[in-house]
């Protein structure tokens, strides 16, 4: 038996676990910049600073290069999480419909939109139906996320407790009151960190943009990376790019998080989430 304080999962770690855990800290710490410092020296000593390869990054048209390119990633995210929202939430009431024609045929859409790789989609929209380049990518991550968010949205449906959509129907709500009022407003806190992480994947698959020639973020460092007139900066472009890129994605967690807190204040949901209505009462939008 332990003789140090404790609690019901785990002791409380002692003075000796306490240096332990500390001197684990520094080595991971020491580690970490010992690796840092090597990547660093290697960049150094393959010229990868040099202002040859820097220098195109002060000049006004490569800037509006990187910008236009940034803008039109954020347009084809735009229109695709849009879509993608849309097209599960249609596709997850298929799945969810008590009519089996229904729910058949939108479980053979969620599964072969699932299954097609993303690539094969864009590139067959592209090039086989004569797609210009931004349809043809928005449409490709539509299809393919908005399956995904579909299966999502029906999982979060259904692990919501069985017994609050009967009550809800006991108290003569209809199907559609039962998922606006009561099922979908439990189930989002559920589904958005999974939501989130969909849409950041369709925010990264927009880079796919560049092999059907849209001219997007990555394709306009690939332009700048391969350029001759400054020494091929293809390390400084990534240096560039990529911390674009994990702060948008940051940004999108940024905005589920602040979406949670708006959900957990919001009355309709308290309101399901509290006590269970008297008998005879109605639940908000009952009639």
């Amino acid at each position: 038996m332990s003789a140090g304080p404790s609690t019901a999962l785990y002791d409380i770690p002692g003075p000796r676990t306490l240096r332990r855990h500390r001197l684990y800290g520094v080595v991971t710490t020491v580690v970490l910049l010992a690796l840092l410092a090597l990547l660093l020296r290697l960049l150094f000593d393959s010229g990868q600073f040099t202002a040859t390869k820097w220098n195109p990054f002060t000049y006004q048209g490569i800037q509006d290069l990187l910008l236009r390119g940034l803008a039109n990633t954020l347009k084809a995210f735009a229109l695709a999480a849009v879509l993608s929202l849309a097209l599960g939430a249609l596709l997850a009431c298929g799945r969810l419909s008590e009519h089996r024609p229904v729910r058949l045929a939108a479980t053979v859409v969620v599964e072969f939109f699932r299954a097609m790789p993303v690539l094969v989609m864009i590139f067959f929209i592209f090039v086989a139906l004569k797609v210009q380049p931004l349809p043809a990518l928005v449409a490709g991550l539509a299809l393919y996320n908005g399956s995904v968010l579909a299966e999502v949205f029906r999982t979060g449906i259904h692990a919501v407790e069985r017994g609050q959509g009967e009550a809800a129907y006991a108290l003569g709500m209809r199907k559609t009151q039962v998922m606006t009022h009561v099922l979908v407003p439990q189930a989002v806190r559920a589904m958005l960190p999974t939501i989130v992480s969909q849409l950041v994947v369709a925010l990264k698959d927009t880079s796919l943009g560049y092999l059907i020639t849209y001219e997007e973020f990555l394709h306009a460092g690939k332009l700048i990376a391969s350029n001759l007139d400054y020494d091929l900066p293809f390390i400084p472009v990534v240096m560039v790019i990529s911390p674009i890129y994990i702060g948008m994605c940051m940004l999108l967690s940024w905005l589920a998080h602040w979406l949670a807190g708006r959900q957990r204040r919001n009355p309709r949901t308290e309101a399901v989430g509290a006590a269970p209505a008297a008998p005879g009462t109605l639940l908000p939008g009952g009639q």
